[in-house]
């Protein structure tokens, strides 16, 4: 038995509605269904879901986008097409290729495709995890399939986060990974740095996510990476259907606490680009207020995850009054170049390079989750151009030397990026922007904002309960009140061992994996996931203090 709430309706899948109110469809077949429920951002006219082949024998649920669908339809000119969804090819592809096509696709996607021929069926997920996916199994024998593991958690005993790069056949019943780049074995790459190759490729990555026949924007925060791809898709915009649709002038949007580090340098970004910017705030008590709703959708009780999220969470709902229904995102940056400040600390090329390996094999628990749930709970999609699969191999390409963080030769963190965007003759960014030094968003849309989550936790969560955290919560002890806090609530909502269980843990100080606090045995003091915690790095770095 198949259920496929593969992007989101039917009685279990009704808990989703809000990624997507445009459409709700529902294909059944046998003791086999797929729901769907669509938030129309290519093809809002035609492209409702399940989508079909010709005779109608291969069904398929779809969240994502296909950007080379285009390339795709003109491989399969024998194949009729009902709709203008860039989703559609992937059952003609199937009907083409069967199982082994996945790694044509280029765009972030999860489906679930039932082959009513023969009652078979598969589930895949794109290379790094940007869409959501969660696998489950019911006591009848049942195989479930969901965007979100809240419309599983009543009916399955068991689910778990599907792993991205990875492809379910039902012929099989096992996983196997279908995404094999060269880099995925951590071996130490060797090409040298070429500033121009990193530069088009980037460029590239931009503009194939200006695919839209609807309004969009960019969320700019005033770092490195939003700004640069507003800078690019500014450059663009203009020359592609979305600019002749939409208009050429780009609307950016940004979110803090009044007075906050990225308000100012957004609002600079935005008047040296000429974006129509739009300028959110929020209070401590508001983004507060909002923490049980956020755990609730962004379904994790990782401290890092629900600091950052609450911000985009109150911000995409802005957006969505807006009327605007998709937005361009820089994660993925730092985990590619190094970008965190704990990346000073990186004793040589080959602990740097294996530990970007080991951040972007784990996206899709933390940053590439925050995007994709905070904004969908809105009915907003999030596009990441950081995380195109033909940029990642360029980027990952590099001999790792060049990302190293040398003060002696000028390279602050992510150098080898910035020095591909530094041109004189046309520029993209002022020279202090593009060389701003990393803040990490939940840091950046104001201090006063972790610190407030803190001083919260502080006043409902005493002593003794974190003294018998181990007790309460055998499986990813909490170690801080702060942590303590976040879990409660999921647990809450979340109340199976499955749904604790697709949470990571470990220690980490700003936002390292737990290997990486090796690097330097000050940080095993000050385990915080917050930028400020990389002592001796960051300009606002807290106070050293003994455990």
């Amino acid at each position: 038995m198949l259920r496929a709430c593969g992007a989101n309706t039917d009685p279990q899948c009704l808990w989703l509605r809000h990624r997507g109110p445009d459409w709700s469809g529902l294909h059944s077949h046998e003791d086999c269904y797929l729901a769907h429920q669509r938030l129309a951002i290519v093809d809002p006219t035609s492209g409702d879901q399940p989508l079909y082949n010709e005779d109608k024998t291969i069904v398929v649920a779809v969240n994502g986008e296909i950007y080379n669908h285009k390339e795709l339809r003109q491989k399969l000119k024998s194949h009729q097409f009902r709709t203008g969804s860039d989703c559609e090819v992937i059952a003609h592809l199937y009907e083409e290729h069967g199982e082994n096509f996945i790694d044509m696709l280029d765009g972030m996607f999860s489906f679930v495709l039932l082959d009513t021929r023969d009652r078979s069926f598969i589930a895949a997920r794109d290379a790094i995890g940007i869409t959501p996916l969660y696998m489950g199994w019911g006591l009848d024998g049942s195989v479930w399939f969901s965007s979100e593991m809240k419309a599983l958690s009543d009916d399955c005993e068991r689910f778990v986060s599907f792993l991205p790069g990875h492809i379910y056949s039902s012929k099989n019943g096992a996983l196997r990974r279908w995404y094999n780049p060269p880099w995925f074995p951590e071996t130490i790459p060797s090409t040298p740095y070429d500033h121009l190759v990193l530069r088009k490729a980037f460029e590239k990555a931009v503009v194939k996510r200006l695919m839209t026949d609807v309004p969009f924007g960019v969320l700019l925060s005033g770092g490195l990476d939003s700004s640069l791809v507003a800078a690019v898709a500014n450059r663009y915009l203009a020359d592609t259907e979305a600019g002749r649709q939409w208009g050429s002038q780009l609307h950016t949007f940004c979110v803090g606490l009044k007075g906050s580090p990225d308000l100012k340098a957004a609002r600079e970004v935005a008047d040296y680009l000429g974006t129509r910017h739009h300028e959110f705030h929020f209070t401590v008590q508001e983004g507060i207020d909002a923490l049980d709703e956020v755990i609730y959708h962004v379904e994790t009780y990782d401290v890092t995850t629900i600091r950052a999220s609450t911000p985009m969470f109150l911000m995409s709902r802005k957006i969505k009054s807006l009327g605007v229904k998709m937005v361009l995102s820089g994660e993925g940056s730092d985990e590619i170049f190094g970008g965190y400040l704990y990346f000073h600390k990186a004793p040589n090329k080959e602990e740097f390079h294996q530990e970007t390996c080991r951040k972007i094999k784990a996206l899709h628990l933390y940053d590439c989750l925050r995007a994709n749930k905070s904004t969908s709970a809105w009915g907003v999609e999030a596009r990441v151009p950081f995380l195109d699969k033909e940029f990642i191999n360029v980027a990952m390409n590099i001999d790792p030397e060049w990302k190293m963080i040398r003060p002696d030769l000028g390279r602050i963190e992510k150098w080898v990026l910035r020095n591909a965007f530094d041109d004189d003759q046309n520029p993209y960014l002022p020279k202090h922007i593009l060389y701003r030094q990393k803040e990490q968003f939940s840091d950046g849309v104001g201090y006063s904002w972790i610190d407030g989550l803190k001083d919260h936790a502080n006043s409902l969560v005493s002593g003794s309960m974190l003294a018998n955290a181990s007790f309460v919560y055998p499986h990813n002890t909490p170690t801080t009140k702060e942590a303590y806090y976040y879990r409660s609530i999921f647990e809450r909502h979340f109340p199976k061992n499955a749904a604790r269980e697709t949470v990571p843990g470990g220690p980490s100080v700003a936002c390292s994996t737990a290997k990486a606090v090796e690097w330097d045995a000050s940080w095993s003091k000050n385990l915080d996931p917050s930028g400020r915690a990389a002592l001796g790095v960051h300009e606002a770095a807290y106070e050293v203090k003994e455990t």
